[in-house]
């Protein structure tokens, strides 16, 4: 299960929201969320959480590239939403997908057997592409370092990391009206 919630910026301080990610199938969908929020373009934070597993903030600012922080990608990857940020962090043919290099034309591929076939060869394939996704935090780990939370207390978190979060922003009672 997952729960996600907007803060966005104002001249009178932050206004938070929470938000459904149905409509959400990319970066770019995540992204136009997050404009939508913004107050004359200032800055909006999407947070998304799995159930304590893991949760990722992306910070937009106008028409500026997105930020994106994942606080255990292993884990977010291996979910719809932490993947599209994963994807977008570690890049997205990290499970395996190119298949021209997968390609193997060495004169064998009119269906004779290759010699040098060996069981223990898909180590390169999508089991192997998994176990490289590190189960630790990736991005940017000083997204949050201007409004008051330091990359060493983002590191820190670990569940009710929102509350956390938006206590350092100074909006912590704003999003409690909302949760």
């Amino acid at each position: 299960m997952y729960f996600a919630a907007l803060l966005a910026r104002t001249e009178d301080g932050w206004k938070a929201s929470d938000t459904e990610l149905d409509d959400v199938e990319t970066l770019s969908d995540l992204t136009e969320l997050a404009r939508e929020a913004s107050v004359d373009e200032d800055t909006v934070l999407v947070y998304i959480e799995q159930e304590d597993a893991w949760f990722g903030l992306v910070r937009v600012e106008g028409e500026e590239d997105p930020r994106i922080y994942v606080s255990d990608a292993a884990s977010a990857a291996r979910s719809s939403y932490g993947e599209i940020l994963t994807n977008e962090l570690l890049g997205a043919d990290r499970d395996g997908d190119d298949d021209l290099d997968a390609l193997d034309l060495d004169g064998t591929e009119d269906g004779e057997p290759d010699a040098d076939d060996t069981e223990g060869d898909d180590e390169d394939g999508p089991e192997g592409a998994v176990e490289a996704v590190p189960a630790a935090p990736v991005g940017d780990r000083e997204i949050l370092g201007d409004l008051g939370l330091s990359e060493k207390e983002l590191l820190a978190l670990d569940t009710d990391a929102l509350t956390e979060i938006a206590e350092a922003l100074g909006a912590g009672e704003v999003l409690e009206s909302v949760r």
